[in-house]
């Protein structure tokens, strides 16, 4: 008995199992062993199949270790083969001629000819004036011009305007060559090309000729 007051619920049998409000515990429920068994005798007969039937078939670590051995003795056969030696050309003989072709040599360039200067034409005549106040000073000019190849011309005074030195003029520049001839012969500097003359050259003396 208990020492509390009793309630609607212990309101039941006395001789009921059950004691206060329970709920009826089910048994748990068995195990079903069938399938788990067939299930391992069916991996077991497909990994006896595996293991009887696919080394015969080319598969399997059996059918792996052949190919490695065969790749083995493969590589040992080629090891043993002799290297392959190269073939020396022949040498050509000394009477036999190259059979290539061969480039010409380069030619050496050109040199360029260098400007030749304009020879001097002493046949040319020489007109000589005295534009100074010495007299007779254009025949011994004259006389130096003579004496060194020239062929003289008209000699005399000079009647043009009043000259500040001595010129040599030369008509053409054909005839500078000559021009400049003159002048190193008479000490004369100052060349004057002119076609206001008929001559080919003409020798005026200015103040302070010598």
């Amino acid at each position: 008995m208990t020492k509390y007051a009793r309630d609607e619920f212990d309101r039941v049998p006395e001789i009921s199992t059950r004691q206060g409000v329970h709920r009826t515990v089910s048994a748990p429920p068995s195990r079903r062993l069938g399938p788990v068994l067939s299930f391992g005798a069916l991996a077991l007969a497909v990994g006896l199949v595996a293991f009887l039937l696919l080394p015969r078939l080319g598969f399997g670590p059996a059918a792996d270790t052949a190919e490695a051995q065969d790749r083995t003795s493969t590589s040992s056969s080629a090891a043993a083969l002799p290297a392959p030696t190269a073939t020396p050309s022949p040498t050509p003989s000394a009477g036999s001629e190259p059979t290539g072709s061969i480039a010409p040599a380069a030619s050496a360039p050109s040199a360029t000819p260098l400007p030749t200067t304009a020879a001097v034409d002493r046949s040319q005549p020489v007109a000589i004036y005295n534009g100074t106040t010495t007299a007779g000073l254009a025949g011994r000019v004259g006389t130096t011009v003579t004496s060194a190849g020239w062929v003289l011309g008209p000699l005399g005074n000079w009647g043009g305007p009043r000259q500040q030195t001595s010129v040599v003029f030369y008509n053409g520049p054909e005839q500078k060559a000559n021009a400049e001839e003159l002048g190193s012969l008479l000490g004369i500097p100052t060349l004057v090309a002119s076609a206001d003359f008929k001559m080919p050259l003409v020798v005026v003396l200015g103040p302070g000729f010598r």
